[in-house]
């Protein structure tokens, strides 16, 4: 299966089955849009435009490519999902309860459709052995800290990643802390104590003030972009560049969003992440298949925006281009995705266990709790396991199928119609994103060093 695109000047071929990019002459191009074909026909077509010994050429180099496995390789296995099933990871949701009240929150403000509530120091521990239990040869784990807002927990957070260090290394595991916050609470003494810990911190800001706060209003109302951006920047800065992304959210208010990657950028944020609203077109800020086109020309500004940063020696970080076209991820990780429902899964603050963060406090989705001491994972559980690639009707002859995964499973359900629908308008924003991002990487490698 091949996969041709044009960005930017560029012609580009994906391989789907390989992942081998190619950026091909513009006959070369013409010519795969029917490969294989007969060589005379194949002159005969393109020839009068481009030369007849021009696109002979072509086709011997085309030749070249498929003897080589990168032009129409084999699918790769079906990979069989049974088997036991180990945890690499938890998210524990350390408080249902917020300091903001943002207008697209998925999460009700932050209360997951409850009271509010915070998750008790003995939950957050036996969240800890419950995952160094069931991680079965895994040895290097996950725990990311989420909410609402976790800092409103502070001191369960900080005895928890003590605890969790601590029996880790007893046996013979590691785990890896990551937490999600708005950034009210990052004061001095949290940041001493995330970087003195090394945990990675994913922090909100959507960009520009008025962007910003449009949306992500204080808990009285008020606009929260002067009272986060403090906080975020000293993080940043003691960072030196590593271990954290600011992570935001574009909606249809602003698909010029490339202008808040700038802004962000312009602030010293090196490390950016920013994704499309989660919603249904219904809603004023929802995007909408009409908004595909803009959307377009927005990822190829940032890719341009981050080419001409790496050339001036000043690599910007954009989370979503972050592809590794040479060696990428394992196939059982391209085929499976996650691994919520089986291999992560989400913690309430009463020890309630779901298959991920955006899961939990629907009653449908609680797979157990981990009090439970023999616990083993629900059909609903291995249901997850099974949504592959391959179970879902729609990833099949999708180009994208061995890079995207086939989805976010909850964004899926709730406006997809099923956890093994994806949600169309979901695909085609992942697929306009992905080809951004290749396209950057063909740029890049015509300047090798750049790629370092």
């Amino acid at each position: 299966m091949l996969h041709r695109f044009q960005f930017g000047s560029f012609y580009l071929v994906l391989d789907v089955n390989s992942g081998a990019l190619h950026r091909v002459s513009p006959v070369a191009w013409e010519i795969l849009g029917s490969y294989p074909a007969d060589e005379d026909a194949v002159v005969a077509r393109h020839g009068v435009r481009f030369g007849a010994d021009t696109v002979r050429a072509a086709l011997g180099e085309i030749a070249d490519a498929v003897r080589q496995g990168n032009l129409l390789a084999p699918p790769p296995p079906e990979l069989s999902q049974g088997g036991l099933s180990f945890l690499r990871a938890l998210c524990l949701h350390l408080a249902h309860a917020c300091n903001m009240r943002c207008g697209y929150c998925f999460a009700g403000q932050g209360r997951y459709g409850g009271g509010p509530a915070l998750m008790p120091r003995d939950v957050a521990l036996r969240a800890v052995d419950f995952l160094l239990r069931h991680s079965g040869p895994h040895r290097h784990l996950d725990v990311d800290f989420f909410g609402g807002e976790p800092l409103l927990n502070p001191e369960v957070l900080k005895e928890t990643v003590e605890y969790g260090l601590s029996r880790a290394q007893e046996c013979g595991k590691r785990i890896n802390f990551t937490v999600t916050t708005n950034g009210l609470l990052l004061d001095d003494r949290t940041i001493d104590f995330l970087n003195r810990r090394r945990i990675t911190v994913i922090a909100s800001l959507d960009g520009r003030r008025g962007i910003h706060d449009r949306w992500r209003r204080l808990a009285d109302g008020g606009a929260s972009y002067e009272r986060v951006l403090p906080g975020i920047l000293s993080l940043v800065r003691s960072r030196g560049g590593r271990n954290y992304y600011v992570r935001g959210t574009y909606t249809r208010q602003n698909l010029d969003f490339a202008a808040d990657v700038r802004h962000m950028a312009e602030l010293g944020i090196d490390r950016v992440s920013l994704e499309p609203v989660v919603a249904p077109p219904t809603v004023p800020y929802g995007l909408r298949a009409s908004d595909l086109p803009a959307i377009r020309e927005q990822y190829l500004e940032i890719a341009e925006f981050c080419y001409r940063r790496a050339r001036e020696g000043r690599p910007f970080s954009f989370f979503h281009f972050e592809l590794d076209v040479l060696h990428g991820p394992c196939l059982k990780k391209r085929v499976s995705g996650c691994g919520a429902g089986h291999a992560y899964l989400a913690v309430a603050p009463d020890g309630s266990l779901y298959p991920c963060h955006q899961f939990v406090g629907q009653p449908a989705f609680r797979l157990g709790s981990v009090w439970e001491d023999d616990f083993s994972l629900p059909p609903l559980g291995r249901q997850f396991k099974q949504l592959t690639i391959h179970a879902k009707a729609a990833c099949r002859e999708c180009w994208s199928k061995f890079l995207c995964s086939g989805g976010c499973h909850a964004s899926n359900y709730a406006l997809g119609g099923g956890l093994d629908r994806p949600w169309p308008l979901g695909c085609a924003l992942t697929r306009i994103r992905l080809e951004a991002a290749l396209y950057l990487q063909a740029r890049l490698a015509e300047v090798p060093a750049l790629l370092k």
